[in-house]
């Protein structure tokens, strides 16, 4: 997502840092090991402009506290996974992968569904051979539900999972049918808090470890 936005980063040996704000919901900071020092995420990052934020990657908070930094907890979610081939709900949903500008554009609209936010997603996301936005249509063929699938060499990553009518028990049938599909011997992984993490938990996710989110401010 960075990239698409043109923006830099790096990747330390504890830390992923991006020098710039990055994109509204994308963290500035996400730490790679356990036991990561403060000072390995403090001095990658800008703090002296509002919203920085630092996925703490293992919610480490005996080695990583922020607060001295500045920083507040916004919130703590899981880690989930889910097996390759593993037993889904049919969805109602057809779905695509969009590949065009403005396929594209028509799933931001609904992923953002009247906030403003759309231009967050930027047609050079579309350039990117490891990312897949998936479109789950109703009937009328009108955008409904979908989420962003990103390919590594093991697993496939599962963000942005939304769907207008129904909430993500209704995206997640479409969504997880979209992935295997196009991956059918890769787990799907994620992580979620709160009700969207119950709802993961109802479609064959499993929790496997903890994060925290860090806010500056």
């Amino acid at each position: 997502m960075s990239r698409s936005h043109g923006l830099a980063s790096t990747f330390g040996a504890q830390v992923w840092t991006a020098p710039a704000r990055t994109p509204l919901y994308y963290p500035d900071a996400v730490t790679l090991v356990p036991g990561t020092e403060v000072s390995a995420v403090t001095t990658g990052i800008d703090t002296t402009v509002p919203g920085a934020s630092v996925k703490d990657s293992f919610a480490d908070l005996a080695d990583l506290d922020l607060v001295e930094a500045g920083f507040q907890v916004l919130f703590e979610g899981q880690w989930i996974h889910r097996p390759a081939r593993a037993p889904a709900t049919a969805s109602d949903l057809d779905w695509e992968v969009a590949v065009t500008r403005d396929k594209l554009r028509a799933w931001a609209h609904a992923w953002d569904d009247g906030d403003g936010n759309a231009d967050l997603f930027r047609p050079e996301l579309l350039d990117d051979p490891a990312t897949f936005v998936l479109a789950g249509r109703s009937s009328d063929g009108s955008v409904t539900a979908g989420a962003v699938a990103s390919r590594s060499d093991q697993v496939v990553g599962a963000s942005n999972v939304f769907a207008l009518n129904g909430g993500p028990d209704t995206a997640w049938p479409v969504v997880l049918e979209a992935v295997h599909s196009l991956f059918p011997a890769a787990p799907v992984v994620g992580y979620e808090h709160g009700d969207d993490l119950e709802a993961a938990l109802r479609h064959g996710f499993e929790p496997v470890g903890p994060l925290r989110i860090w806010l500056h401010g």
